[in-house]
């Protein structure tokens, strides 16, 4: 019996060679097929590139790895909140090769709070379902009003995301792909990155005029409806859409861009 384990466990191993032809060809594929934005991006100020889910499908097709999500709902009255663990699977041999965990919740700050529709939803908006949120942005600040969205309207993407950030983790373990790529920093909240991984800014000359200021804020569920229909007239997909202004999800685009999103719907 313990001649068997051992021929078993000795048939598992990875040599030293395989591992560096592993690590090898993660890097040949991201160099061949991954594209930056839209299966991996840089943060300024970051070392390591941030896996999506998109390139995180791309290294799981490669090593020929089956996903196995495990949902666990642990949501209450007034919040959705799931916890995914995802074990991944040799295809051909059936062996597990890594187990990821990932979790979201609708009381995350980019899931928990809109901007308000006009200054009257605002106002009749009972005070522990509103704020007013400051954030930062490139040249100063910006001041939103915010009324809480409705926890249940954002169930299936909160799934999306729990799952999402089980995989990615999953793929870093089954690939050792963690010495290149990062997973984390893409899921920070926007004050973070800005505040602590954006590079320093070089004061511009006197005589240059400065850009106005763009907002950051969310865009509200008006500007949502206009840019899903959108969406729908040009055949373009809701990821399509995300990937390109860089966003999880369509109810975290930026309301200072809704011209350009505009204008990239309709080319």
């Amino acid at each position: 019996m313990e001649n068997k384990q051992l021929s078993v466990h000795e048939e598992t191993r990875l040599t030293s060679s395989q591992v560096v032809a592993n690590v090898r060809l993660i890097q040949q594929v991201m160099a061949d097929v991954m594209k930056k934005d839209t299966h991996y991006g840089i943060i300024p100020g970051c070392k390591q590139p941030s896996l999506y889910k998109a390139g995180s499908e791309v290294l799981l097709t490669t090593f020929r790895i089956a996903v196995e999500p495990e949902v666990t709902n642990l949501s209450t009255t007034d919040e959705i909140r799931y916890l995914v663990r995802v074990v991944g699977r040799h295809q051909i041999s059936g062996i597990v090769v890594g187990i990821g965990v990932g979790e979201a919740s609708s009381s995350e700050d980019k899931y928990k709070w809109r901007n308000a529709v006009c200054d009257d939803e605002f106002e009749l908006t009972p005070e522990d379902r509103k704020r007013i949120k400051y954030g930062r942005k490139q040249n100063g600040f910006y001041k939103a009003k915010q009324v809480r969205t409705n926890p249940a309207d954002l169930a299936n993407t909160i799934l999306k995301m729990a799952k999402k950030r089980a995989q990615v983790d999953m793929t870093l373990t089954a690939t050792a792909a963690s010495d290149i790529f990062t997973q984390d920093i893409e899921d920070l909240p926007e004050d973070i990155l800005q505040e602590e991984q954006a590079p320093i800014q070089q004061p511009k000359p006197k005589e240059e005029k400065a850009e106005a200021p763009v907002s950051t804020a969310p865009i509200n569920e008006g500007m949502k409806r206009v840019i899903l229909a959108k969406v729908k007239q040009t055949g373009k997909s809701e990821d399509d859409l995300c990937r390109q202004f860089k966003v999880e999800t369509v109810d975290a685009l930026p309301s200072g861009a809704i011209n350009d999103i505009l204008k990239w719907l309709s080319e």
